[in-house]
């Protein structure tokens, strides 16, 4: 048995640094519980841009273009030392984080930012990186779309896990990508939320035969800062919940075990035995007796993809 935390608490929104500290502490405060592995959501740091679905497409230019540069300002850059915290407090407390977060591309054109989540082994050291492939709706205008790099389960201490991230868990093919890999703990790091969402997560459990750990994010106006730009008109409710985080985790074969947890500041704390894999998919293995690679196959291609390069001859 191995114990995990979800973490449902809002970052310090658009402050990368302060967004970082943050998980740094709550990594030690769930260690102190025998946790080995702390889960936070979409975007964490420093915050998911929840302002794209009140401002007008293609208008509000002046606010949207306030509110980017912003978050640009405090998104990651990988090959830097700003992710240091993270790695100290995986070392120091041997727990294995995953953290969605704002990543700003830094190879190229410096200016593009993905939406990325991460998984940092109890070493410290990064052992995946996964952009998300396809930004929903107005997400477009602020994030690139990912390769399939990142499309790779990883071994933990606590068994094989793999990330996919919001709406990216309703494409069929990126699932099944990660259940070839033989996936034990699928998390799940999202802005959705509600029933209809928390049904297509067990659904994922019964299908893969693995636990999922639906990593919802939470946002109330009052986690805005009060320098915000228009905040008083696209927020004008003080006590408003704008997202309610909905965090759940759920058991191979589709039983909810935790949560949801909706519309609360939390951690939920759950302990998972990957061992009901091999059992939930007895009956049912997808990428197992259940597949049909004599009529259907899944071709990946996990290439790293740059917009220029150098001729080798």
């Amino acid at each position: 048995m191995s114990k995990i935390a979800v973490v449902q608490k809002a970052p310090v929104v658009l402050d990368r640094e302060a967004s970082i500290a943050k998980a740094a502490q709550l990594i030690g405060e769930v260690a102190e519980q025998g946790v080995e592995m702390a889960v936070f959501t979409e975007a964490f740091i420093p915050g998911y841009p929840a302002w794209i679905w009140r401002l007008r497409p293609g208008g509000d230019w002046d606010t949207s273009e306030a509110l980017h540069a912003r978050l640009l300002d405090n998104a990651v850059n990988l090959n830097s030392t700003q992710l240091n915290p993270l790695y100290q407090a995986a070392r120091e407390h041997q727990v294995t984080i995953v953290c969605g977060m704002n990543e700003l591309e830094h190879a190229t054109s410096r200016s593009t930012m993905y939406n990325t989540v991460v998984v940092i082994g109890p070493d410290g050291r990064l052992l995946n990186r996964h952009r998300k492939l396809m930004p929903t709706n107005p997400e477009r205008m602020v994030w690139g779309q990912g390769d399939g790099s990142g499309l790779r389960v990883v071994d933990t201490p606590l068994g094989r896990v793999g990330t996919l991230i919001c709406w990216e868990n309703y494409m069929p093919l990126s699932r099944y990508a990660l259940y070839a890999q033989g996936i034990d703990i699928y998390v799940a790091t999202t802005y959705d939320s509600g029933d209809d969402w928390i049904a297509s997560m067990q659904h994922i459990a019964r299908e893969g035969g693995c636990w999922v750990i639906n990593s919802g994010n939470i946002l109330r106006t009052r986690d805005i800062p009060d320098d915000f730009k228009e905040l008083e008109s696209l927020y004008p409710d003080p006590d408003e919940w704008i997202n309610g985080g909905d965090s759940a985790v759920i058991a191979p074969g589709g039983a909810l075990v935790e949560g949801p947890l909706r519309k609360r500041d939390g951690i939920l704390y759950t302990d998972i035995d990957i061992k009901r894999c091999a059992s939930a998919r007895r009956t049912l293995d997808v990428v197992g007796h259940y597949a049909r690679p004599d009529i259907f196959t899944l071709q990946i291609d996990d290439e790293p993809r740059h917009p220029a390069g150098v001729s080798k001859k």
